[in-house]
């Protein structure tokens, strides 16, 4: 008898390779029921609802999509956006804190050296400033987005409060990353926007005095903005940006024309 070609062989082998891969424990511990790549997947719509479910990105997505929602039109991706632009902040921002020391003597020699010296140094510096830029507008045009199509109405009240104070973040972060660089723009920025605070009633001198680490700029007001910009409120960013996600999920997703 004649054995098969050696073409089929191999076909065989890889689809015995695969079926016994798909069969084993550890393959089904990691791919649960209605993952595409779990051992007998059809296409039905129970499968989907599975897929959506038991993935890590997917379930911060609501099963079902309303049409409308898909279409870049209504949203102008501006949310989507708002959070690349966070993404991107934090990559190049890490990057840049390779070449950064928070003190007073070497911050602006740091800042100077990493535009001059360093490889693709001027152009992260550059993409981390841009994008903070585009993050402000981005995220006030979404609000704005929400705002005229009605989106802030029942059931979404809260998620509503939840994006205004993401943009309070967003402000924060780029106002923190304002003394870093210690030039006169970041001084004098800072001086006014420490002033303004100090005018708060009650307890505006006891703010003002918490953000400069004393009576004037110096040393401690930029080791505080900098553990600031870098640690807590990105923290805390991120915690308020899960609840937001989370929010429109079971809010029933994106809202409707009016």
């Amino acid at each position: 008898m004649a054995k098969p070609p050696l073409n089929e062989r191999i076909s065989k082998a890889n689809a015995d390779l695969i079926d016994k891969t798909q069969s084993s424990q550890a393959w089904q511990s990691i791919f649960r029921p209605g993952s595409i790549f779990r051992k007998g997947y059809t296409d039905s719509p129970r499968n989907r609802s599975y897929v959506i479910m038991n993935s890590v990105l997917y379930h911060l997505h609501p099963v079902k999509v309303k049409r409308h929602a898909v279409k870049v039109s209504y949203t102008l991706c501006l949310g989507g956006l708002s959070f690349f632009l966070f993404i991107l902040l934090t990559v190049t921002g890490i990057f840049l804190m390779f070449f950064y020391r928070p003190t007073a003597a070497q911050a602006w020699d740091d800042i100077y050296t990493l535009q001059s010296s360093v490889t693709f140094g001027l152009l992260v510096r550059n993409m981390h400033r841009w994008a903070a830029h585009l993050m402000v507008l981005s995220v006030f045009l979404h609000m704005a987005r929400v705002f005229y199509h009605g989106a802030y109405k029942a059931p979404r009240e809260f998620n509503w409060v939840i994006g205004v104070i993401l943009l309070m973040q967003t402000l924060l972060l780029s106002f923190t990353g304002y003394l870093l660089p210690w030039d006169q723009l970041a001084l004098w920025a800072v001086t006014v926007g420490t002033n303004m605070m100090g005018f708060t009633p009650v307890f505006g001198d006891k703010v003002r005095f918490v953000l400069l680490g004393g009576v004037e700029i110096g040393t401690d007001t930029l080791l505080r903005w900098y553990v600031l910009h870098v640690l807590l409120l990105p923290f805390v960013t991120v915690i308020f940006m899960a609840i937001h996600f989370w929010r429109v999920r079971k809010d029933g997703g994106i809202s409707g024309p009016l």
